[in-house]
């Protein structure tokens, strides 16, 4: 089993983002993440999908993805050839003392403090999983109150692969 993940440009249709996950139910397959968002062009919306499986599933995926209507193009983002990102905000609870400690921990990790309240601390992270886990181990001694995580956003290196439509 590995984990794979794809890049979908779409048409920016009602209900597209429900076709692609109606897809992965019908056949089964798993979807560890799934992000969409409209791109610079608002005809199009890019939608990241990571998904699990062993080589004939994500082979599948992929030729099952393709024959959908909205779908324009589907890649397959390498790890070494792509950015992948992803966003979190984490409430931890603190008290006075905890304060300075956490917000050091996020200071090493580049991490903005977005909300202050005399008894918690909200924390946004942006990067690559192992990243964000990183430091969520560091959090380790703390009570975290909430957690909400985007899921995988990727786009591939350089300008070499660009599609354009017109």
């Amino acid at each position: 089993m590995r984990k794979q993940v794809y890049s979908l440009l779409v048409d920016n249709n009602p209900g597209v983002l429900s076709r692609i996950a109606g897809l992965f139910s019908r056949r089964g397959y798993s979807i560890d993440s799934i992000t969409a968002g409209m791109t610079a062009d608002s005809r199009f919306t890019r939608i990241t999908v990571v998904a699990t499986g062993d080589e004939l599933i994500l082979e599948q995926i992929e030729k099952q993805v393709r024959k959908l209507v909205d779908v324009r193009e589907i890649k397959v983002l390498k790890n070494d050839e792509s950015v992948y990102r992803e966003l979190m905000l984490v409430k931890v609870r603190t008290n006075t003392q905890q304060r300075s400690e956490v917000i050091s921990v996020a200071d090493i990790f580049r991490a903005k403090i977005v909300d202050v309240e005399s008894e918690s601390l909200m924390i946004e992270l942006t990067g690559n999983q192992s990243k964000l886990e990183a430091f969520l181990n560091l959090l380790d001694g703390y009570e975290i109150l909430e957690l909400a995580r985007t899921g995988i956003t990727g786009l591939s290196r350089g300008s070499k692969d660009i599609t354009y439509f017109d």
